[in-house]
């Protein structure tokens, strides 16, 4: 059995950091893993070590536009359907794989998640192959600096759930750069929250978008809208509330990759969602000889 997680989320999220890490850690739990770039707008320079498998050696994004004069975001589609179209390149590459988790790089293009049924069809493919899949999102911690776009994220989170329709977990990137601690000189560039703050963040509490409406008041421009700003809070607090707490689809685990146990936890889960080794057979160690027994 293959396993393939695919990490998606939006730009800037880190999903390239954490796909070098989670591939490091596993590499470290003697595991045979592969880094699958699947991005063609990536930077080669921007890599440690260059991908397994590689779609920029079938396409990329600085090809598309300069030949065909399309911009970044019809680039990445055009990159995406011209796989589609030569599915064969990429069974030929994952051929020689067997048994093997493979870490799925995606772009950060946000439509390619939760409007395109590009990358879900991509992945049916991965299924027919036979290889297990699962999906981790990623969102910056930076989100939670502005609750609008925190919700914002969260309901890209669970759009791209919905369109994938395989296991699924959300994560929290970059925590060491949130500070606990006011006092904290070497972290905290993403604010500044109290541990029971940051609790409300992970399991999305609707009620976080209420002070909007304080904020609004504040404004003299607005002062005529307060009453509609008010009642917009309350609806979507409501809406909020029954699709995110009464139907708790989107929480985050935190990850903090300074700390070897926070990307273990992920890693963990990950292979939990899509069961990492449970139709495999016991396997003998290879340096066992009929001696030792």
């Amino acid at each position: 059995m293959r396993y393939a997680v695919f990490v998606t989320g939006p730009a800037g999220s880190g999903k390239s950091t954490f796909c070098r890490n989670a591939v490091l850690h596993l590499q470290t739990l003697k595991r045979t893993v592969h880094w699958v770039n699947l991005d063609p707008a990536a930077d080669p320079e921007a890599y440690e070590f260059a991908p397994t498998i590689d779609i920029r050696d079938l396409i990329s994004l600085e090809d598309v536009m300069t030949e065909l004069g399309f911009g970044p975001n019809g680039g990445l589609v055009y990159c995406f359907e011209y796989l589609l179209q030569n599915m064969e390149w990429l069974e030929d590459e994952l051929g020689d794989y067997n048994d093997d988790y493979l870490i799925v790089d995606c772009p950060g293009q946000i439509e390619l998640y939760t409007h395109h049924p590009i990358l879900p069809t991509l992945v049916t493919h991965f299924q027919r192959m036979g290889i297990r899949t699962s999906a981790a999102y990623l969102l910056e911690s930076q989100f939670m600096e502005d609750t609008n776009k925190f919700f914002s994220g969260v309901l890209s989170a669970m759009s791209a759930m919905v369109n994938f329709e395989i296991p699924w977990i959300n994560i929290m990137s970059k925590m060491d750069l949130v500070s606990t601690r006011s006092k904290d000189p070497a972290s905290g560039r993403n604010g500044f929250r109290t541990r029971k703050d940051i609790s409300r963040y992970l399991d999305p509490d609707p009620l976080l978008i209420a002070p909007a409406a304080n904020e609004e008041e504040e404004k003299p421009f607005s002062k005529k809208y307060n009453s509609l700003n008010r009642a917009m809070v309350q609806l979507a607090s409501s809406i909020q509330r029954e699709i995110i707490e009464e139907n708790p689809l989107v929480s985050f685990l935190p990850l903090d990759l300074t700390v070897t146990d926070s990307i273990e936890r992920v890693i963990s889960h990950i292979d939990y969602t899509m069961q990492y080794g449970e139709d495999e057979e016991p396997k003998e160690p290879n340096d066992m000889d009929e001696g030792d027994f």
